[in-house]
């Protein structure tokens, strides 16, 4: 019977540094998903403020990340900051900060899509029932961006986990990184090691990311029910 190679990915701890490497993804998603999500909220009040100075820098800001591409912002932040301000940051905490970067941006863009969909007659009504602008924001308006925030919000978790795929350009061992390690291993003894390899690295992302899309999908049903 002819040997397919599958075996390579049982061979000693291979399949173990297989999940290890996909939790060192999950990991820099997760940590930037949180840091995008406090500061996003933020950043999206920001970017309704009524000055147009403030709104034209917010603006700025994020078509600069939507345009730059995450690996040169990988690649400016791991290599730049090491030769221009003497920091090193280490591949995964540039991942994170460049992750950040980038999802602080677009959360900010959700959460103020959110906020103007809100129809005025919400605050018109709050303050009818002696509300303060705080409270209407507080107890109505908050509660209804956050509906309206989720699923896009559970999308964006999705295009990053895919995307830290990037990070093995900059010396993470990732996922990617350990699969193409245990490929070099292996690159005489079974030459289509490859195959089954990047299959299981495939298989694990679709694992993770497809339970995410779903979500996504009932939670904008939901939405518009």
């Amino acid at each position: 019977m002819q040997d397919l190679g599958i075996r390579v990915l049982f061979e000693g701890s291979n399949f173990l540094r297989l999940c290890e490497g996909i939790w060192v993804s999950l990991k820099i998603a997760l940590i930037a998903m949180i840091l995008s999500v406090a500061l996003g909220i933020i950043m999206g009040i920001i970017m309704t403020s009524k000055n147009k100075v403030v709104r034209a820098i917010c603006r700025v800001y994020l078509e600069t990340v939507r345009i730059m591409p995450q690996l040169v912002l990988l690649f400016l932040v791991y290599f730049g900051a090491a030769k221009h301000i003497g920091a090193n940051f280490s591949g995964e905490v540039a991942s994170i900060i460049v992750f950040t970067f980038w999802g602080v941006a677009e959360m900010g863009d959700l959460v103020r899509s959110a906020l103007i969909s809100v129809p005025k007659h919400q605050y018109e009504s709050g303050f009818a029932l002696a509300m303060t602008k705080t409270q209407v924001f507080i107890h109505i308006i908050i509660p209804q961006t956050i509906r309206r925030l989720i699923p896009s919000a559970v999308n964006l978790l999705t295009r990053m986990i895919k995307t830290t795929s990037l990070v093995v350009l900059i010396g993470v061992v990732e996922v990617v990184k350990v699969g193409k390690q245990i490929i070099d291993a292996n690159r005489y003894t079974t030459p289509d090691a490859a195959l089954w390899v990047y299959g299981a690295i495939f298989i694990m992302y679709f694992v993770i990311c497809f339970p995410f899309s779903k979500l996504s999908e009932v939670l904008e049903r939901r939405l518009k029910d």
